[in-house]
């Protein structure tokens, strides 16, 4: 029996599996939905469950054609998902409880499909982790850093262009204004996005593994890059119109042109290395 007979042979019984799924994570998933929808820096996680469906649909002709060997080791991984789930609502840890969805994915495909279609799920799978918003700690130990690192390299710009700008930490020191490199400059926004989109366009290039590993990769470069470019430019309006200008509409609009920046340039490199024998 392939997964495609599967399907049709069992699908009262995956129709309510899903049910039972979607009302114990419930809470959950709404939970995770109104934190993309009020924090900026996770606003792709409503484009990373799509992308994963994307990435299934694109391979369904040959994960349909597998024969589907149900293994009772899925099972295992459910339970063990469920536990974890449980330890994060005891301890009120979101993020273990929004990683347990994941495991428990894979151990219902393990269990009704067997191990060769779970192979060929695991990538977009594994991707669903994009969409789960990091705790607090990690999320500043990685912007504290970036944001010294942005600043550093924007400063560098500024003096090498000829600005005078003193750096204290986070703070640029102009003559007439202060300006501070605050965490939507440090790059982490538009890393998170950048990593979603340049995995799933590595995954779409159909190049060697090499290239899709340097098309990943290069989000973080091209989000560093960007932010210290948004820096610079705000420090030039402050330099030659003053703060208000620095701050007005280019400030509002700057994360927006930052990402899209660094989707043409992710896009450029893409096809300079698939196009690359």
């Amino acid at each position: 029996m392939t997964v495609s007979h599967a399907l049709r042979r069992y699908r009262f019984w995956f129709l309510g599996v899903a049910l039972l799924t979607g009302a114990v994570y419930a809470s959950v998933a709404g939970g995770m939905v109104l934190q993309w929808y009020r924090d900026p820096n996770y606003s792709h996680g409503f484009v990373v469950p799509l992308i994963s469906v994307w990435f299934v649909y694109a391979r369904r002709a040959e994960l349909a054609a597998l024969p589907a060997a149900p293994d009772a080791g899925g099972i295992v991984l459910v339970v063990a998902s469920l536990l974890l789930l449980a330890a994060g609502q005891l301890t009120s840890e979101h993020f273990t409880m929004r990683c347990s969805l994941i495991p428990l994915l894979a151990g219902l495909f393990l269990f009704f499909f067997g191990r060769a279609p779970l192979r060929r799920v695991l990538m977009p799978l594994g991707y669903l982790l994009l969409m789960v918003p990091l705790p607090y700690l990690v999320y500043d130990a990685v912007a504290f850093p970036l944001k010294q690192l942005v600043t550093g390299i924007s400063v560098a710009c500024l003096n090498g262009m000829g600005v005078v700008v003193l750096r204290e930490g986070n703070i640029l020191l102009f003559p007439n204004v202060t300006l501070e490199v605050a965490d939507a400059c440090s790059g982490i926004r538009s890393l998170t996005s950048l990593v979603a989109l340049s995995i799933a366009f590595a995954w779409a290039a159909g190049t060697t593994p090499w290239r899709r590993w340097a098309i990943a990769a290069s989000a973080v470069p091209l989000a560093i890059g960007t932010n210290a470019l948004r820096v610079v430019l705000t420090g030039l309006l402050a330099q030659h119109w003053g703060g208000e200008a620095a701050r007005g509409f280019f400030h509002e609009s700057a994360g927006l042109a930052v990402f899209a920046a660094g989707t043409v340039l992710l896009a450029a490199f893409g096809m300079l290395l698939r196009g690359k024998s």
